[in-house]
């Protein structure tokens, strides 16, 4: 993976909780899925294999059945906006499954956005949206804060569509 077919520069730093680049919006939203294992699991599995975008009603193209690092996959909004991505990172422990795609060519934002799934010591199952980002189209720049507002609104629907996939919590 070479850092020039990329959007930006700091590729895989939605690992380090907090960070973002100057110039770019940090975003971070947080939502209780339910509890134990079995809840943890499907949640991740869901998150893993592409079943909560599709359940979004996000298009997914790709050729992998599972994110893993490298893959390329392009993810379709509303029908008509196209977002080609890599992923850069993925994480399946015993406690913590996800991945985060960073931007590439064509995607109207720049940036990175993570989707991790993880069971605390209580055994509270959590799904974590981060990322950060910078408008890359003129369409997304005109949008300015409601850009800004629709991806935050987005990280929460993850948060209710993976609750419901996942057998959690009824809120």
């Amino acid at each position: 993976m070479s850092a020039r077919d990329f959007t930006y520069e700091d590729v895989g730093a939605t690992r380090e909780p907090g960070f973002c680049p100057p110039g770019f919006h940090r975003m971070q939203v947080r939502t209780r899925l339910g509890e134990g294992e079995a809840v943890f699991r499907r949640a991740a599995e869901a998150v893993l294999t592409w079943e909560l975008h599709r359940a979004l009603g996000v298009g997914v193209e790709t050729d992998a059945d599972r994110a893993a690092p490298d893959v390329d996959v392009t993810l379709t909004l509303a029908g008509m906006v196209k977002a080609p991505c890599r992923v850069v990172w993925t994480v399946e422990e015993y406690r913590r499954a996800g991945w985060a795609y960073g931007t590439l060519s064509g995607h109207p934002e720049s940036g990175e956005e993570s989707f991790v799934v993880d069971r605390t010591g209580d055994g509270t199952v959590w799904l974590t949206v981060s990322a950060f980002s910078r408008a890359a189209t003129w369409y997304a720049r005109a949008g300015g804060p409601a850009t800004r507002a629709l991806q935050q609104a987005y990280a929460r629907r993850c948060g209710v569509i993976l609750r419901r996939l996942s057998g959690g919590d009824e809120q």
